[in-house]
């Protein structure tokens, strides 16, 4: 979820959890986890969109007009294909129940108020009820979790992994729980309304306040419905999701959202045990053991049950939204109760503050994080102009400890499409940025549905704007709808270019989870070829090895120039790799066509490289 994140992440954050820091905390390398053989690759798909072959694309359209993706549109071939573009996993966006615009009152669920709303469809990121499925993307709804779960099944049978969102900073401001398990009690039903803050409540309230819908455009475009009338009725108010403590929020808000309450007192001190010394340095079962004999905040013990509750359905990890608004203490309860329940959960975070990362990693448990503000931010800068390629080796540098944690991504539902005008512009000149996301690490790729056809976001789908696919409203993606060809999910009406820009996407993937050098070491060689004749500040250049496997891999970043230079390859290089005086065969191996050779002289290496505009070479020493 990102409404003006720079917003959240700057105030929101400091002001209610200022008195969360903690100075960054050294890895104890011997405790460290074995990394995994070969490199996780994610496909985010954003559920409701994936199968919806409606080419309508009417703003604030309903799904009459616009039509859906369901559950079942994830067929075994569409699973097929996706997993032989290179994915090892799926995020199904967008699963659990949550507030939206449509009236499903015959399966015993109530009607959201359009006014906290956003667009028709809803945001995914205002859950309504933890216990059950958004009922848009079920063919029976009154038959939705059941659909899930063959989903979960087939997902599994496909050779692929499922993960799922989770919320626990805020959920919907009418959250109804009518699919709780036994014993399980509704956000806020034992809550005292009236005091602000109680360390059991689960929300923070504004005793004696009713709550007031925000100015701001008319919801749904000003269409009429009955329950558009100018009040909705939350008595005493609550603070709103992004911690803003309004009765009437800002229209910037996240109006639609509570802020769920973790034991964070409204001056930002801790009501709850905290972790001791060291626990940076201990097991996921050591920080479950801690938490057996503690008393902690209900909030805690209710998302705990949640998660564990979709993990017994048999979801292999979730990622969790805004995860830095919520204290790491909590993270490190929950997440250790999930591995023990499965060892191998993916558990992901979005964080944005990189003060912080160590912490949730290290002390919240968390196996991933967004890597944004670092490689992200600067892959765009680079794209636009705005920045020399060099600061990547740097980024490396700074993260060396913590680089296997930090996921890459350069598409996802908050961002701006990689080919969008606002991005890269096209999707070939995304290309160099996609394989230096992918290589330059051990971490995780992640691709967003439609980016392998170079889908830009060009729809104006209602609430929000365009060069982001939205999550708002029901709307075709023109891209992926041509890939997926009314169903037979054998991209028939793509076009040429498009074909090959899949192509491209499917083979580097493919080699990535299938190379042991990009688990293995990483080492720049940017500085050493800076000064050379031909190398601008466009290319970057670095090397992966393993003991079984050599890379040397060149990005061209411009999208005009061809550029030719001679690549040196230092002699500490040369002499981790054990390659004596000779000739040696480069091959990319991308495309398996591009050759060149490596010639070691006196311990030291040279190649000749000619690299057209946004081209990039994967070479294996041969």
């Amino acid at each position: 979820m990102k409404n003006n994140r720079i917003w959240v992440a700057g105030i929101a954050v400091a002001m209610l959890f200022t008195a969360c820091k903690t100075k960054d905390l050294k890895m104890n390398t011997a405790n460290e986890e074995v990394l995994a053989d070969r490199k996780i690759v994610v496909y985010q798909v954003f559920t409701r969109l994936f199968g919806n072959k409606n080419t309508t694309n009417k703003p604030w359209g309903t799904i009459e007009e616009n039509g859906v993706g369901k559950f079942n549109d994830f067929t075994d071939k569409a699973l097929h294909e996706i997993k032989d573009l290179g994915v090892t996993y799926i995020w199904y966006t967008g699963v659990p129940h949550h507030a939206l615009v449509r009236d499903y009152t015959a399966y015993g669920i109530s009607n959201d108020d359009p006014e906290v709303v956003k667009g028709r469809a809803g945001s995914p990121y205002a859950v309504k009820d933890y216990y059950n499925v958004n009922p848009d993307l079920a063919v029976n709804p009154a038959n939705r979790l059941q659909e899930f779960e063959d989903l979960i099944a087939r997902t599994h049978k496909a050779g692929l992994k499922v993960i799922i969102d989770i919320v626990p900073n805020h959920i919907a401001r009418k959250y109804e729980g009518k699919n709780n398990p036994e014993g399980v009690r509704d956000f806020g039903a034992d809550d005292d309304v009236n005091v602000e803050y109680s360390r059991n409540n689960n929300f923070y309230y504004i005793p004696n306040e009713h709550f007031q819908i925000p100015d701001g455009d008319l919801p749904l475009n000003g269409e009429k419905n009955p329950l558009v009338d100018g009040v909705f009725d939350e008595n005493p108010a609550k603070w709103t999701g992004n911690g803003s403590r309004k009765v009437k929020p800002d229209q910037n808000d996240w109006y639609e959202t509570v802020k769920v309450n973790y034991g964070i007192r409204p001056d930002g001190s801790k009501d709850f045990p905290e972790l001791p010394a060291g626990f940076d340095q201990k097991s996921a079962a050591e920080h479950f053991a801690f938490w057996q004999d503690k008393d902690v905040p209900d909030s805690w013990k209710k998302f705990k049950a949640i998660a564990l509750y979709w993990t017994a359905k048999g979801v292999d990890g979730f990622r969790y939204d805004m995860a830095e608004m919520v204290p790491y203490e909590f993270w490190s309860y929950m997440n250790s109760a999930i591995k023990m329940k499965n060892p191998n959960a993916f558990l992901l975070a979005e964080v944005y503050n990189p003060n912080e990362y160590r912490n949730y990693i290290r002390l919240g448990k968390m196996d991933y994080l967004y890597d944004k503000v670092e490689t992200y931010d600067k892959l765009k800068d680079i794209i636009h102009g705005k920045s020399s390629t060099d600061g990547l080796s740097e980024i490396q540098t700074r993260m060396q400890d913590i680089e296997h944690h930090m996921l890459h991504f350069l598409d996802n539902h908050d961002e701006q499409r990689l080919a969008s005008p606002e991005f890269a512009g096209t999707p070939e000149r995304g290309k160099p940025l996609m394989v230096v996301s992918t290589t330059i690490s051990t971490s995780p790729t992640m691709v967003y549905f439609g980016q392998e056809v170079g889908e830009a976001g060009n729809e104006n789908a209602g609430f929000g704007t365009h060069s982001r696919t939205s999550i708002f409203d029901y709307i075709g993606v023109p891209n992926h709808q041509r890939w997926m060809n009314d169903g037979k999910f054998d991209g028939g009406q793509l076009s040429e270019s498009e074909k090959n820009l899949r192509d491209f996407y499917k083979r580097l993937l493919n080699f990535s989870i299938k190379s042991s050098a990009l688990m293995g070491d990483f080492q720049e060689v940017q500085s050493v070829n800076r000064n050379n004749a031909g190398y601008n500040d466009f290319i970057y250049s670095y090397v992966r090895w393993s003991d079984k496997q050599k890379l040397i891999v060149v990005a061209n970043f411009s999208s005009e120039k061809t550029s030719e230079f001679e690549l040196k390859i230092p002699s500490d290089i040369i002499s981790k790799w054990k390659l004596k005086d000779g000739s040696y065969v480069l091959l990319d191996q991308l495309y398996l066509k591009n050759k060149t050779y490596f010639v070691v002289k006196n311990g030291e290496g040279v190649a000749r490289v000619t690299i057209g505009p946004s081209e990039s070479f994967i070479y294996e020493v041969e």
